[in-house]
């Protein structure tokens, strides 16, 4: 199955097959649903995605929940092992849709996709809007098929960046990556030896993904001959990596892996810093 499905192909689906999400995330996502969202579309703030420690240098602004908290939460949804899930965010899925989706893969399960070009296309397609919110279904409980897998940690990272073996790439914003400016963490700048390719190159100008063969062709020539499993991903807080992680896995690039502590984690535990000129 692959990650992406087009608004043409939700739309010939049966709503009974299939556990529809809206994953919105920052700032007042919830009210956001409220004023509209897809008609059956159950709400995941980005806040449920993620753990909360106290201290983000050792593990980001964005770490990744206990496994029993994700699937408490998967339970809570009516989601089961066999659920397709479909999950979309009113950002391109840009963000929450993508880390939402690689959860799920990351703990097994199989059957989920990413709606290309969210929330406006869908509606831009004439999908129903609706400012009800559905009754939750019947809880269940969500039984995985192991803990997460497909991440790396800072050593790694610090090993890997330094290898001419391996590929770390930051997908943030070229002005963070140059360590110009820095809205989030509190120091400017990237891991040295990263390479920035920023997430919003993976889009066309209607905020849907290029095509998967564009996308092929683009990170092959970012890879320089090595294997996706020697590439690591990361971004601020490990959210928006995972739009990059989804369009690798639809170019049919397998095995890259989340640094899901990423930079608002290495930027607090006194490590090197590279900063670069336009």
């Amino acid at each position: 199955m692959l990650p992406l499905i087009e608004v043409s192909e939700l739309k010939s689906l049966n709503k009974d097959n299939y556990v529809l999400i809206d994953a919105r995330g920052f700032g007042n996502s919830r009210e956001r649903y409220e004023q509209g969202h897809l008609e059956g579309a159950l709400y995941v703030d980005l806040e449920e995605l993620a753990a909360h420690p106290e201290n983000p240098a050792f593990g980001g602004r964005h770490p990744l929940p206990p496994l029993q908290d994700f699937t408490t939460l998967l339970g809570r949804l009516g989601i089961t092992p066999q659920s397709h899930v479909i999950v979309y965010d009113d950002k391109g899925a840009a963000n929450p849709a993508a880390r939402f989706w690689w959860m799920l893969k990351a703990i097994g399960h199989q059957k989920v996709q990413v709606l290309n070009g969210g929330l406006q296309v869908a509606t831009s397609a004439g999908m129903p809007v609706t400012t009800e919110v559905p009754v939750m279904p019947k809880a269940t409980a969500y039984h995985a098929a192991h803990d997460f897998t497909g991440m790396v940690v800072l050593k790694e990272v610090a090993e890997a960046a330094q290898s001419p073996e391996r590929v770390v790439i930051d997908v943030r914003e070229a002005p963070r990556y140059l360590g110009h400016t820095e809205p989030l963490d509190l120091v400017a700048g990237h891991i040295p030896g990263a390479i920035n390719v920023p997430y919003n190159t993976n889009m066309n100008g209607d905020n849907q993904y290029l095509p998967a063969e564009e996308l092929k062709a683009n990170y092959q020539k970012v890879f320089n001959g090595k294997q996706p499993e020697q590439v690591i991903v990361h971004c601020g807080s490990g959210v928006t990596a995972c739009h990059t992680l989804l369009a690798l896995e639809q170019a049919g690039l397998h095995g890259a892996k989340l640094y899901v502590g990423s930079w608002s984690e290495w930027s607090r535990r006194d490590l090197p810093i590279a900063t670069e000129e336009v």
